[in-house]
């Protein structure tokens, strides 16, 4: 099949996944209303498994876009915009910021003043550099801690 025929294909096929009732469409009634439009036998063999795979990776794509977006409506903010990731205590949290075209990992304590929730300077702000070399080296501080306590 040539390149104009698969994109003609892929456009069709997409633009009928995406008006459609994905509780009610079947991948048999997406190639019949493709036929009809593109005017062009889609239960052929070579067509029905290129139908297939526009089909599959259009559920990939939806699939991890309402994915991300369940991650993004859980995601809160501070007033500075930066991406709270945990909260330690009511004072202390972890946040991903940019500062200076830098991305940084930041465990900070915070206070309250004019009702707002502002950085104090007690904390620490790493880069994502720094941030690796402590994450790879969680499992050495955690048995370290362990054998300080028993």
């Amino acid at each position: 099949m040539d390149a104009e025929t698969r994109e003609k294909i892929k456009k069709t096929v997409t633009e009928i996944l995406e008006e459609a009732d994905m509780n009610q469409m079947t991948e048999y009634k997406i190639r019949q209303i493709a036929s009809k439009k593109l005017e062009l036998d889609l239960s052929e063999s070579k067509y029905k498994a290129y139908v297939r795979h526009v089909v599959n990776s259009f559920l990939e794509d939806l699939k991890a876009k309402q994915e991300a977006e369940a991650v993004a409506g859980d995601q809160e903010f501070d007033d500075d915009g930066d991406l709270i990731i945990c909260r330690l205590s009511d004072k202390r949290r972890v946040t991903i910021q940019d500062f200076r075209g830098k991305t940084l990992v930041s465990i900070r304590e915070y206070y309250k003043k004019d009702g707002k929730e502002l950085p104090s300077s007690k904390g620490i702000s790493l880069t994502e550099e720094q941030w690796s070399a402590l994450k790879k080296n969680i499992p050495n501080i955690e048995k370290a801690v362990r054998k300080m306590e028993s």
